[in-house]
């Protein structure tokens, strides 16, 4: 960031770090590819061993702890005296025999080698290491007025009492503006959709190919781009929150909570990022030092609500949740969704309070972070993130919609037997009987046509185990497709309310369909009941695949995506049980 560094008036004495670190320095301006030539060059005299630098300890690990230390070379005599204080420390996580490992161990019984006070003046020592060298290398215009400034806000946003509401404040006004921000443009994409099915229906004419570009084609690729909007304006917001330095001010803040239930404040990072995507989260969680804490991380980043479940819990929370206002300016249903995602987040901590028992160490860990000073946001990296994030969502899950979209068309378009020829000569017979009442027996004729499709059969097999939470067969095959993808679940209904309404159907969009749906007893599918339980059921479900394998990756077992799925289903179903039972 040297460009900002000019532009504050910083001064940096390059030649005088690279004496005092001992390593080449090369300063680089990476957006106006400046600096990069100079960078190649002196990688490859490195390369080359060109470039000789004195060997050296940027402290004096020697001294941490002496007599240990020069035990430890005895038995390693061609390491550093960094490396025997960390053999010191992580001997166990190494691949060393078990002679070996024995001998360390009596070294630090000998020398009362103690991990959390020599890891502690190793870090201090660091810092005011850090310290001097900026002093004689960085000069910085009144450094003391930004300080008191950073300092002042602090007191504020990092108060023991206030800094927790401050944050769920934060969180309040993030989900209010994803809903109120993304109305428009989504409504706006919803009625093209529905419109151009509705032309393309009366223009095209009676064929198996129409049939798939209007159902198959074109409803897949509207369950994918009426949520852009929303996944848009959601990691806008979440890099405004970055840019400006709160974002390391949420994991300072909660880092004694994490402490309680068996984490501590690096945890948080690996779960914020669980909000867009699980994979990346639990890869992030790497950086986390301590065996138990990383693997607690990872066992609960999946219950944290990522973007996949946005365009799930959007479509629910508008067919079952009114759009009324609380206390007069308060959207009901934003606060719905801010409820949805805390529910993931108190499960997770609840889940790592309960498996922090389970999972034994005696590993200690330490949360060290450096607070950035506040500064304002750069638009257009937001304005970069929010294009680049969309296109992700529309080219990584939208290739994975598509594909399911149109396999669903095809098993909700045949079916097994003759079952459907007849029901076809059925209808055409009652209708040249009731030519007045075509329109309703079509309804009829292609609800009959879709419950004994190849869908239709799948999902009877599995309604009775569904049906206690209220859900129809419909909404259990977007279950099993969703497995896929969490949001292949719009893409599902979409396909399935398309097909089961026809070439012909009247110009409606997805959510007047899901809204007109109707049980065979004429109850309506999507209650008060039926919508809240199926939105908790996909805030606790492992509905991803690609999360399972990375977490198999991750951990080098099967054994923990096997828990994770066992627990993580018994958690949906029981608590989505619960809701429907008392709701309904």
């Amino acid at each position: 960031m040297m460009d900002l560094a000019n532009k504050k008036g910083l001064e940096i004495d390059v030649a005088g770090l690279e004496r005092e670190l001992g390593v080449p320095i090369v300063v680089v301006n990476p957006r106006k590819n400046r600096g990069i030539p100079h960078l190649k060059k002196v990688i490859a005299q490195m390369s080359q061993q060109l470039n000789h630098l004195p060997v050296r300890d940027f402290i004096a690990n020697r001294f941490l702890a002496p007599a240990a230390v020069e035990n430890v070379k005895i038995l390693f005599p061609e390491i550093s005296d960094y490396t025997a204080i960390h053999y010191l420390i992580n001997h166990e996580n190494l691949n060393f025999n078990k002679a070996t490992q024995g001998k360390i161990e009596s070294v630090e019984q000998a020398s009362s080698f103690n991990h959390t006070r020599i890891q502690a003046e190793e870090i201090m020592q660091r810092y005011g290491r850090i310290k001097q060298i900026m002093q004689h290398t960085v000069a910085e215009p009144d450094p003391l007025q930004k300080k008191l400034f950073t300092e002042r806000l602090d007191d504020i946003l990092l108060h023991r009492r206030w800094g927790y509401l401050i944050l769920l404040v934060v969180l309040f006004l993030l989900f209010q503006s994803v809903f109120w921000l993304a109305q428009f443009p989504m409504d706006a994409i919803d009625w093209s959709f529905s419109h151009m099915n509705g032309w393309l229906g009366t223009v095209l004419p009676e064929a198996w190919w129409s049939d798939l570009l209007v159902n198959g084609i074109l409803a897949g690729l509207s369950g994918i781009l009426v949520f852009v909007p929303q996944i848009a304006i959601l990691f806008g917001l979440i890099t405004l929150l970055e840019d400006t330095g709160y974002m390391a001010r949420i994991s300072f803040l909660t880092d004694k909570l994490m402490r309680k239930v068996g984490l501590n404040g690096k945890s948080v990072m690996p779960m914020i990022s669980g909000f867009a995507c699980a994979v990346p989260a639990i890869m992030s969680a790497r950086n986390i030092e301590n065996k138990k804490e990383r693997l607690l991380t990872i066992l609960i980043t999946p219950l944290m609500s990522c973007s996949a479940r946005l365009p799930v819990f959007t479509m629910l929370i508008a067919l079952v949740i009114p759009k009324g206002r609380v206390l007069g300016f308060v959207s009901l249903q934003g606060l719905v969704m801010m409820g949805l995602y805390l529910m993931g987040l108190v499960m997770a901590l609840v889940v790592s309070y309960v498996a922090k028992w389970f999972i034994r160490s005696k590993e200690k860990s330490f949360f060290i972070l450096e607070l950035p000073v506040y500064r304002a946001p750069r638009w257009k990296n937001v304005i970069v993130t929010m294009v680049t994030k969309a296109k992700i969502f529309v080219t990584d899950a939208g290739k994975v919609i598509m594909v399911i979209s149109l396999i669903l068309w095809g098993l909700s378009s045949f079916g097994p037997g003759h079952r459907r020829s007849e029901l076809k000569q059925q209808f055409a017979q009652q209708v040249e009987r009731h030519p007045s009442d075509e329109a309703t027996l079509n309804k009829e004729r292609n609800s009959a046509l879709l419950e004994n499709s190849y869908a239709g059969k799948l999902g009877k097999i599995i309604e009775p185990a569904i049906k206690p939470l209220g859900y129809d067969w419909k909404i259990g095959i977007a279950l099993i497709t969703s497995f896929a993808a969490r949001e292949v679940f719009i893409g599902t209904m979409a396909t399935l309310y398309s097909v089961e309404g026809g070439k012909n159907a009247d110009r409606q969009t997805l959510h007047q369909r899901m809204e007109s749906a109707r049980l065979p007893n004429g109850n309506k599918v999507y209650t008060l009941a039926s919508g809240v339980s199926l939105m908790i059921f996909y805030v606790f479900a492992m509905q991803c695949m690609s999360t399972l394998a990375i977490v198999r990756r991750e951990t080098r077992s099967w054994k923990w995506p096997i828990i994770q799925v066992f627990y993580m289903t018994g958690l949906a179903y029981i608590m989505s049980l619960i809701a429907y039972q008392l709701l309904k």
